[in-house]
């Protein structure tokens, strides 16, 4: 037999991803353009043993996910724009206590209640800045159902691997529109189970104790060993500390284990770049346009390329730069004001050739949006 197609929204995709990868906790409150995600997983979950609950708000899904995680649970919430802004607190949390958990943000216009069934992707400096305080974070995102099947599985894996909360930063017209998803095989995605302890009950148990690769070994809370868990900066067990070198060293782990690992991080897909002079940079569903828009002017022959970013933050500088070296001109399409933008400015040689082809009405950004750009960029002699 062949493989399993399904016909469905990228929200759908996103379910179908959360629970291969094995979800089995799931909190959330109902906002557009979210909620098929808590809809189809309200059905789902129980069928296969899981927990749905309904929170009352957006503060205590992400609360109850934190809990939930820490009796060894792989969880998730989803949300869009107001309700990504009640969760900062306690995605400041997770990050400090280092809880593994999934964040879905499906974004809508703003600020405040906005445009809610509209597109935008302006919470792409939120998911890196939301939060008060220095730290790192891991946002992803994606442009078609397949890849928001697979990204949605790695986001799990990276949120088990280093103990932190992922964000997966998708958009209304990725999560609205229906397009073919291809189901893997169970196995053929690689999966990341949680690390737990092989310390025994009786012996002393050190919750922030890295091991020699980084990752922390946790113990399924209510379970034999007995140990705190605080938003306060805190020693190896875990006990609030106002000790100097402790909260350097604290700090500088929450910083390094992801900003160290940047480009092992970093997920992004190349098309036509080998000899592209003018370079367009773009992700989530701007990225179809961007696409259609480099294969029909190759079939005219300009020489465009396009970089689809898939890790939004840690922001894979290194790889821009690397695939900007030689562009004459680089065009980064985005739906709002040029947040990627100012990214991408800090990463190559030549900020001045760094141009933006962007919406802010939350309106889709067409093929014919981008070549009104670049005939602009083009007319400067670029």
């Amino acid at each position: 037999m062949g493989k399993t197609i399904k016909f469905v929204q990228g929200n759908e995709a996103c379910v179908e991803a959360a629970l291969y990868a094995g979800l089995d906790f799931y909190a959330g409150y109902p906002i557009t353009p979210s909620t098929e995600i808590a809809e189809h997983l309200a059905y789902r979950l129980p069928q296969i043993g899981g927990k749905f609950l309904q929170m009352e708000d957006e503060i205590a899904s992400i609360c109850a996910i934190i809990g939930a995680s820490l009796t060894g649970r792989k969880v998730m919430t989803a949300t869009s724009g107001p309700g990504f802004s009640l969760m900062q607190e306690a995605l400041g949390y997770a990050i400090m206590a280092e809880i593994p958990c999934v964040i879905v943000d499906v974004q809508r216009g703003g600020p405040s209640t906005g445009i809610p069934t509209h597109v935008s992707q302006g919470d792409v400096n939120q998911a890196r800045w939301g939060t008060h305080g220095d730290h790192a974070i891991i946002a992803l995102t994606a442009s078609n159902h397949q890849d928001v099947f697979a990204i949605t599985v790695e986001a799990f894996n990276l949120s088990e691997t280093y103990r932190t909360p992922v964000i997966l930063l998708f958009d209304e017209v990725v999560a609205h529109m229906r397009e073919r998803l291809v189901m893997p095989e169970p196995g053929e995605i690689q999966l990341v189970e949680r690390l737990r302890t092989s310390v025994k009950e009786g012996v002393d148990y050190h919750p922030y104790l890295p091991r020699e690769d980084g990752r922390l070994p946790m113990s399924d809370f209510g379970g034999v060993h007995r140990y705190n868990v605080t938003g306060l900066v805190h020693d190896m067990w875990g006990f609030p500390s106002t000790e100097p070198r402790v909260v350097h060293a604290l700090l500088r782990h929450l910083v390094d284990k992801l900003e160290n690992r940047t480009n092992e991080l970093a997920r992004f897909k190349e098309f036509f770049l080998e000899d592209a002079e003018i370079i367009l940079i773009s992700y989530g569903s701007s990225a179809r346009s961007a696409l259609h828009v480099v294969e029909e002017r190759r079939q005219r022959g300009e020489r465009l390329g396009l970089l689809e970013l898939q890790t939004l933050w840690p922001f894979p500088r290194d790889i821009v730069r690397n695939r900007c070296a030689g562009a004459k001109a680089v065009v980064v399409v985005e739906m709002n004001m040029g947040q990627v933008m100012q990214s991408v400015k800090l990463a190559v040689e030549h900020p001045d050739r760094v141009f933006l082809a962007n919406r802010i009405d939350s309106v889709f950004i067409t093929p014919a949006d981008i070549i009104n750009i670049l005939r602009i960029i083009q007319g400067k002699g670029v």
